[in-house]
């Protein structure tokens, strides 16, 4: 799989952006603050129908575009794309439009593919990317709700029905907790939870089901990766917690984050069934408590090596290189589940790494089909790596391809 032609309008800093993008790697090269930045957020947009630096759509349209609240502001993000179907063309819409009196503005999104109107559960997985930014050390050190973003990304761009199955729970999390704050407000009869909790545990088995199987997957290539990044020094785990664990339910005691796990056994049926007795048992707690407090949004994921939780005790050093190995492992793992390399999107990743990662992180990309890689300095890569890569000049929201 890979991006042919990329074209922007009014998204961030680039008022119009047209180029052929070529099948291998791509340079970035500029000063900070000039847009690199801002084309790889692009592509994974195309790829996710999300930013990696905004959870707010209205900040992807271009301040000098979006300035007049009057009028009817639109950022286009457009992909023409190679994958195993044949040639694509992907395009989204930010649209600001004006409401009200107060100079208010309403956002909306519009994603077209081959031209037809979809939702975006319809298309995600057309055009697959993996992203690395040196942000991305909150998926360690933050909090659950970073590492549940990174697998919900992950695994609906590879799992047809995930993104679909994660938005009806979504939806069905919201009417339950509504019911339960109506509840310990008014009273009322609590047989009003058995359709919402029943629903609730069809869609949470399926999601705790996938992440099961995508994180052991995940662990078995990152592990590979991560030790021979190390030098042998290291052994990387993914310690998945679910916020309810099926093995437990199966009554097993509760096991120590040192102690590995084995779900494999859990088929959809026993933990749909596990997941509803938990929270009929939980019932009358909830309802004094007026929200849900069970189920994949309350999941984590922890990365260990041997006993020591990298994401409290790890060293700047490892907290980086479980990173780069976890986002090398994605896509592998992309690579194994569609038959297909993602597009690999990297900011600023050689600047954080001494000369063997380096040497490394360059022989791991010979794989993927096309790598955009954003920089400061094009000397931080091997001389015959960009000799071999186009470059481009990136200023002030204007890109030069040089060469």
């Amino acid at each position: 799989m890979h991006l042919t032609h990329l074209s922007l309008t009014n998204f961030r800093n680039f008022a119009r952006l047209d180029l052929d993008v070529p099948r291998r790697a791509v340079l970035l090269v500029g000063s900070n603050a000039q847009g690199k930045t801002s084309v790889l957020e692009a592509v994974y947009y195309l790829a996710t129908f999300s930013s990696f630096q905004t959870h707010a759509d209205r900040q992807l349209v271009n301040f000098l575009a979006a300035a007049n609240s009057a009028t009817v502001s639109v950022a286009r993000m457009v992909g023409e794309f190679q994958n195993q179907t044949g040639m694509h063309r992907l395009e989204v819409r930010i649209i600001l439009e004006p409401v009200g009196v107060q100079n208010g503005q309403r956002v909306r999104k519009e994603i077209l593919f081959d031209g037809i109107k979809r939702t975006a559960g319809e298309v995600i997985g057309q055009f697959n990317a993996v992203l690395y930014i040196p942000q991305m050390s909150q998926v360690l050190e933050g909090g659950p709700e970073e590492r549940r973003r990174l697998l919900n990304l992950a695994l609906a761009q590879v799992l047809p029905g995930y993104a679909r199955a994660l938005s009806e729970y979504q939806k069905t999390l919201e009417q339950r907790n509504a019911l339960l704050k109506l509840l310990a407000e008014r009273g009322g009869d609590p047989a009003q939870l058995d359709f919402w909790d029943a629903s609730l545990a069809e869609t949470g088995a399926q999601l705790i089901l996938w992440r099961i199987q995508a994180i052991q997957e995940l662990e078995r290539l990152a592990k590979r990766i991560h030790l021979a990044l190390t030098r042998g020094k290291e052994v990387l785990r993914l310690k998945y917690l679910p916020a309810f664990d099926p093995v437990q339910a199966n009554g097993q005691m509760v096991l120590q984050m040192d102690v590995d796990v084995d779900r494999s056994g859990c088929d959809l049926s026993f933990i749909r069934k596990g997941f509803l007795d938990a929270l009929r048992r939980l019932r009358s707690e909830e309802i004094q408590r007026g929200v849900t407090t069970l189920g994949p949004h309350r999941d984590d994921l922890r990365f260990l090596a041997g006993k020591m939780d990298l994401g409290y005790y790890g060293s700047r050093g490892q907290v980086r290189t479980t990173l780069l190995s976890l986002k090398l492992a994605e896509v592998a793992w992309m690579k194994e589940k569609t038959g297909q390399w993602p597009v690999v999107l990297l900011d600023e990743v050689m600047a954080e790494l001494d000369a063997e990662r380096r040497a490394d992180l360059l022989a791991a990309l010979s794989g993927p089909e096309q790598c955009l890689l954003t920089t400061t300095d094009e000397h931080f890569f091997d001389a015959g790596f960009v000799h071999q890569s186009t470059l481009w000049s990136v200023q002030s929201g204007t890109v030069t391809v040089r060469g």
